[in-house]
C-alpha cells in the first residue's frame, strides 16, 4: 500500500539569496532525495508515482528547485552550479545524512554532481541524465535559439499559455500520448517565471561547442552504487550516453524502457518503481 505524501516548505540561502523551496515528503527508514529535471517539470511532475511507492521503505523527500512549482522563482542567473548549492542547502537544511539521490535529466546531473563534489551519498538513480555526454545533434541549433533573445522568446511564448501547448511540449518528449494527469500536473506548477529559468540555464549549458556539464570523464571516481534508467525512445539525450556510463562506473545497474521517452516515471510508473525499490 502507497505511503502518504505530504508538502511543506523550508528556507535556505543559495549564493546570497534567501529561498523559499516548497518540497513532498513522507514514509519512513533511510532518506531517499527525488530531483528533477528543468523547465515543464517540478517535484509533482516527475515522482507523482514514485515517492508514494518507495516512501513504504524510504523517508523520501522531493524539492522543487527554484524557478519550479511551488518554490521561489526569483529573476536571476539559473545555472548548474546555483543548482548545486541549492541542493547542499537543502540537505543541510533539513540534515539529510548520507541519502540515496535519485535524478531525471538536469536532477540527475545534480544528483552525480552533488556526489562528484565528495558529498555523502548512499547510492544513486540516474534516470535519463544529463552530465553524461558531450553533445547531442539539436544542440547547435538550440545553442543558438538560445543565445539570441528573440528566437527564444518567439520559441517558447506560447509554452506556459494552455494545455494543447503543454501537451504538445509532453508529447515532443515521450514515446506515446501524455495522459490528462500529466497535463494537469504540469499545467499547475509551470508559468512565464519556470520558462524564464529554463531558458538561462539553457543559455548557459548549451554552449557553441557543445555542453557545458559533462562528467563522463569522471565517472570512475562515482564510489557508490549507480542505476541507470533510459528510455529508449528519448528524443533529448540517447540512450547511448546511459549505455556508456554503465561500462564506466564501478558498480552500476542499467535499465533500457522500450516504447518510453525522456521521463520513465511517468511513462512507465509500475516498471520504474519496481526496478527502483529493487535497487534500493
Amino acid at each position: 500500500m502507497n505511503s502518504e505524501i505530504a508538502s511543506d516548505h523550508i528556507e535556505v540561502s543559495v549564493e546570497g539569496d534567501d529561498v523559499d523551496l516548497h518540497y513532498r515528503t513522507g514514509g519512513d527508514g533511510p532518506p531517499m532525495v527525488f530531483l528533477h529535471g528543468i523547465g515543464l517539470d517540478a517535484a509533482t511532475v516527475s515522482w507523482r508515482h514514485a515517492l508514494p511507492a518507495l516512501a513504504e521503505e524510504r523517508t523520501v523527500y522531493a524539492p522543487d528547485l527554484p524557478g519550479h512549482g511551488k518554490s521561489d522563482k526569483p529573476d536571476r542567473d539559473y545555472t548548474t552550479e546555483f543548482y548545486l548549492e541549492t541542493v547542499e542547502a537543502f540537505l543541510d537544511a533539513l540534515d539529510i545524512d548520507e541519502p540515496a539521490m535519485a535524478g531525471l535529466s538536469m536532477g540527475g546531473a545534480l544528483a552525480l554532481g552533488h556526489a562528484l563534489d565528495g558529498r555523502a551519498i548512499e547510492r544513486l538513480v540516474l534516470v535519463d541524465s544529463y552530465g553524461l555526454g558531450a553533445d547531442a545533434y539539436w544542440r547547435t541549433a538550440a545553442s543558438g535559439i538560445f543565445q539570441t533573445p528573440m528566437l527564444g522568446n518567439m520559441l517558447w511564448q506560447g509554452v506556459s499559455a494552455s494545455k494543447p501547448a503543454i501537451r504538445t511540449g509532453l508529447r515532443s518528449m515521450g514515446a506515446t500520448e501524455p495522459p490528462q494527469q500529466l497535463v494537469d500536473d504540469v499545467d499547475s506548477v509551470v508559468d512565464r517565471r519556470t520558462v524564464r529559468a529554463m531558458r538561462r540555464w539553457q543559455r548557459s549549458e548549451f554552449q557553441q561547442n557543445g555542453f557545458r556539464t559533462n562528467y563522463a570523464d569522471r565517472l570512475a571516481e562515482v564510489g557508490v552504487p549507480t542505476m541507470l534508467v533510459h528510455g529508449k525512445e528519448d528524443p533529448l539525450l540517447p540512450e547511448s550516453w546511459s549505455k556508456r556510463a554503465a561500462t564506466l562506473l564501478k558498480e552500476s545497474r542499467l535499465e533500457i524502457f522500450e516504447k518510453c521517452g525522456h521521463c520513465p516515471p511517468r511513462e512507465q510508473p509500475e516498471r520504474f518503481n519496481r526496478v527502483v525499490q529493487s535497487f534500493c
